[in-house]
């Protein structure tokens, strides 16, 4: 039901609303508010937030019509306002159309016309409104889906190509935080919930700052990729300062004792970039996979409290800028061959 308030000092003129329009108020497709100037009408708005158009007059006592399009500019902009007066010479009308109103009839009223210019500002109402929802939706959205799928979205012909992949270079790296299910298992919900939440922030920032993505976040730990230039070191970096950060961390009142330590896998090399999931069902996840993906994953399992642990190829990469040392060789889950790793130290 769209909910319609006239405004008109004319008493007839609400009978004859109510004549004319009697079939759509039986069907419950229009309800009619009725007010005799733009005072009353204002009071009217006050008390029903959901009403989609203004039929209002021009010549009323109190508040006149061109002044109630003002107040409705400033306050209800969203509600679209039909003029409907016998007062129909330019000047009224450019004056009405500046002030914001949508459309203008001058009386004596055509009730065909005015019937098709209801609807038709009704069809711009539910428009509007669609579009605010999107907005809202879009804003959410962005809450919960990365950068880079958005971006994505934005550069191809998304409905054709979503199942579309890519073979990419770029790091990968795991950041787990060490003996939070310890904590989780004593304590409520809400508490774990904001205690993880408050390390992510640390973490996401970090990694940020250094133009990485989050991929996703797995339980109590982040999955993050770098692609372009340096990649490699700008991840190492990432974790690098991940680990001071947290660090520095001190106690958040509300919270139970924690130091929130992190363990660290990374690695770099060529994965599969795209969508992964149902193509059928449309849940998909933007991600990256392969075996560079799962060596990475498999590193941060052998990590400990506070190691930052690199395979030997990036190593050998990352020499030059950043201090590290040989742990030795580690055999790592369904990796037929030990492989050797080394820790970053600074």
């Amino acid at each position: 039901m769209h909910k319609i308030l006239v405004v008109d000092d004319e008493m007839d003129f609400e009978v004859l609303i109510r004549q004319k329009f009697r079939k759509q108020i039986r069907d419950n497709d229009y309800e009619f508010l009725f007010a005799e100037n733009g005072n009353v009408a204002l009071e009217r708005l006050q008390e029903n937030s959901d009403v989609d158009i203004i039929l209002t007059d021009i010549n009323m006592p109190e508040m006149d019509g061109l002044t109630l399009l003002t107040e409705l500019n400033q306050h209800y902009p969203l509600v679209k306002t039909i003029i409907v007066s016998a007062y129909g010479d330019m000047e009224n009308i450019r004056i009405a159309m500046n002030r914001g109103a949508f459309d203008f009839i001058t009386k004596p009223i055509n009730f065909q016309d005015l019937t098709i210019t209801i609807q038709k500002t009704l069809d711009h109402v539910e428009h509007v409104k669609e579009t605010l929802v999107a907005i809202k939706e879009n804003n959410i959205l962005k809450m919960y889906v990365d950068e880079s799928v958005l971006n994505f979205m934005g550069s191809r012909d998304y409905e054709n190509s979503y199942m579309d992949n890519e073979i990419i270079q770029g790091t990968v790296i795991f950041i787990d935080i060490c003996c939070f299910t310890k904590i989780s298992e004593n304590q409520n919900a809400d508490v774990v919930v904001k205690m993880v939440n408050t390390y992510f922030d640390v973490m996401v920032k970090e990694i940020i700052a250094q133009k990485g993505t989050i991929d996703k976040f797995i339980g109590d730990a982040v999955m993050a990729v770098f692609k372009g230039d340096f990649h490699l070191d700008r991840a190492v970096e990432a974790a690098l300062a991940v680990r001071t950060s947290l660090k520095k961390l001190v106690s958040i009142e509300g919270f139970p004792e924690f130091t929130p330590n992190v363990s660290i896998g990374i690695n770099s090399g060529e994965m599969i970039s795209g969508n992964i999931g149902s193509e059928t069902l449309k849940r998909l996840d933007f991600t990256v996979l392969g075996d560079t993906v799962n060596v990475a994953a498999r590193i941060q399992e052998a990590a400990e409290e506070n190691q930052i642990l690199i395979c030997e190829h990036c190593f050998q990469k990352i020499k030059q800028a950043f201090k590290c040392e040989k742990i030795g060789d580690i055999r790592l889950k369904n990796k037929a061959m030990p492989i050797a790793l080394f820790e970053v130290i600074e």
